[in-house]
């Protein structure tokens, strides 16, 4: 029995020592961005689809864990101690649906977190899941706007940034007016205060962007970027999320780049097209 002991104490080392030399060659293969996956509106329906049906995976899941990776990322380019208005206030828009209620996950984290969010939410989602994270912001001492300032500058004068957090992939435009009126305040005032969208700046065609609407600074896509990402002329862009199993990631063929580490968020790189596009 002690031989045994000792074999399979020794199989194990061998094999965690051969892992670990794996997991290390792989984080020191470089990633090939121009090869990276971009998503269209269906196919990126169809994933969030095989994600609830076939992997089981609940909304509530997948939000958590969108609203989580987009307040580390908004961290990680906006620290706290970097932020001098009122005691790092950040202004947190939502929509009605899922894209708004990443939004409100995410104001949830960035309170705890350390920063002073407010919430702007006109359109309340009614459905249990919504309710819920409302009320978890409303308890946690976060404050929701009644309605939007009529002078843009009021949002410049009082926030260090602004999350975008209206619409998602689903969006079909015309914008419904209380968010018209919002996204045109907020295209005059995206020279003079940060903004941050979730998954695709609100207003843009998933596939073609929109070259008139909002640019923000830091856009954070989950899943996998959509295809109007390669329009994007901000600052800094992350995928964030980490929820894609690879057995989903091999069936569509998306090529990814690996997380650092155990962040739920990797900053992706610039490629030439992108570049250019900001030049």
């Amino acid at each position: 029995m002690e031989k045994m002991s000792v074999s399979r104490l020794s199989f194990r080392r061998k094999g965690s020592w051969r892992h670990k030399e794996k997991e290390k060659v792989e984080e020191e293969t470089e990633f090939d961005y121009s090869t990276m996956s971009y998503l269209g509106q269906e196919e990126a329906q169809q994933i969030d689809q095989e994600l609830f049906n076939e992997y089981l995976f609940s909304l509530d899941q997948l939000m958590e864990l969108a609203g989580y990776s987009c307040a580390v990322a908004i961290a990680k380019c906006y620290p706290v101690e970097s932020l001098k208005k009122d005691h790092a206030a950040v202004l947190v828009i939502c929509g009605p649906g899922n894209n708004g209620g990443d939004g409100l996950v995410c104001a949830r984290h960035l309170k705890l977190f350390g920063y002073k969010p407010t919430l702007f939410y006109p359109k309340q989602n009614n459905k249990p899941l919504f309710k819920a994270l409302a009320l978890q912001c409303e308890r946690l001492d976060i404050p929701t706007l009644s309605f939007f300032p009529t002078d843009p500058q009021c949002v410049v004068d009082s926030f260090n940034l602004v999350v975008d957090a209206i619409f998602g992939f689903s969006y079909k435009p015309p914008a419904k007016p209380e968010f018209a009126s919002v996204l045109q305040s907020l295209i005059q005032i995206q020279e003079r205060v940060p903004i941050c969208s979730i998954d695709i700046p609100s207003g843009w065609d998933v596939e073609q962007g929109n070259p008139e609407g909002l640019q923000p600074d830091l856009l954070i896509s989950l899943t996998a970027p959509k295809q109007c990402a390669t329009h994007f002329k901000g600052k800094r862009h992350f995928l964030g999320g980490r929820f894609v199993p690879p057995t989903l990631e091999q069936k569509y063929g998306l090529r990814l780049p690996p997380y650092p580490g155990t962040d739920p968020v990797v900053e992706l790189k610039l490629t030439e097209r992108e570049e250019s596009a900001q030049s």
